[in-house]
């Protein structure tokens, strides 16, 4: 199994919850996050893409929209790395998503990569009236129109949920904008060996069977699609906490900020190229707690 140097990331603050003291995350607390990781040496910043998030117990919890305070972040970073984790293509039709991908990439000086998935949060698609059927169905036509165009094709395309007609981006991209798709199960994990340049699985701790499990299916389906292996960068999301700083609702799963190195090392062995670290709590103190963990890798 071959071994890698592996990116670090951060997620951002999106919403409530997300913000100090577990409040709701403001533009201010998104831009002290990303602009921490900027300065600190990190790879990459990251943003999820909900509009609401209703818990079990029902309470609803708000969210600012992702593609506009990426935008704003792209426009306050100089270095970063910028994605979401992952937009979801039931949200925007396929055509205005390759537009806006485009005009981001243009934003951030050719920083961008677009992460995608089918969507799953049945409470969110029906408050804004979104269908809930047939959703890996809707991203396959979603996903090939918007590599299409991207990638600087002239696309007509006449699908069960989508079409367009002689669809083009001008001004055209500059070069190739990656796409990461989120999934594991097997109609997802063909889409992505056909279209993604990357993929991610989550939320993780320290590398566990399950990861193991899904990078092999991701293996299987770049052998199955016929293209090299390797061709499919592998990224996935962990989930660490400063023991330092008060968490409301630390998730079970976090490993300790001190832990990260040899969790690193772990998951590069296994040939993740990029992880994606959701910080608790997400602050820049943490953030810059990360960042010094990965610049302890280099020595």
């Amino acid at each position: 199994m071959r071994t890698v140097d592996t990116k670090i990331g951060v997620m951002l603050p999106l919403g409530a919850g997300d913000g100090p003291d577990g409040g709701t995350a403001g533009w201010k607390d998104v831009r002290a996050v990303a602009e921490a990781a900027d300065r600190s040496g990190l790879d990459s910043v990251w943003l999820a893409d909900h509009f609401l998030y209703r818990d079990p117990e029902g309470q609803v919890f708000g969210m600012h929209d992702s593609w506009t305070l990426l935008s704003a972040v792209a426009a306050v970073t100089e270095r970063v790395e910028l994605g979401n984790m992952v937009l979801c293509a039931s949200f925007r039709d396929p055509g205005l998503t390759a537009k806006m991908a485009v005009t981001l990439d243009e934003v951030s000086g050719g920083r961008l990569t677009l992460g995608a998935g089918a969507g799953w949060h049945d409470p969110e698609y029906e408050a804004f009236g979104l269908p809930t059927d047939h959703r890996v169905g809707r991203f396959a036509e979603w996903l090939e129109i918007v590599a299409r165009l991207i990638r600087g094709e002239t696309v007509t395309y006449d699908g069960t949920y989508y079409s367009v007609r002689d669809a083009n981006l001008d001004p055209a991209p500059p070069h190739r904008i990656p796409i990461l798709v989120a999934g594991h199960r097997p109609r997802m994990m063909r889409l992505v060996a056909q279209w993604a340049d990357a993929w991610n699985t989550a939320w993780y701790g320290a590398p566990d069977l399950q990861v193991e499990e899904r990078l092999e299916t991701l293996r299987q389906a770049v052998q199955t699609a016929g293209k090299p292996a390797g061709s499919v960068t592998a990224t996935a999301g962990i989930i660490v906490r400063d023991p330092d700083q008060s968490v409301p609702d630390p998730s079970p799963r976090a490993i300790a900020v001190q832990e990260l190195p040899e969790a690193v090392a772990a998951y590069r062995k296994l040939g993740v190229e990029h992880l994606i670290v959701s910080p608790e709590p997400m602050t820049p103190r943490t953030v810059e707690l990360v960042a010094e963990a990965k610049r302890s890798l280099a020595d």
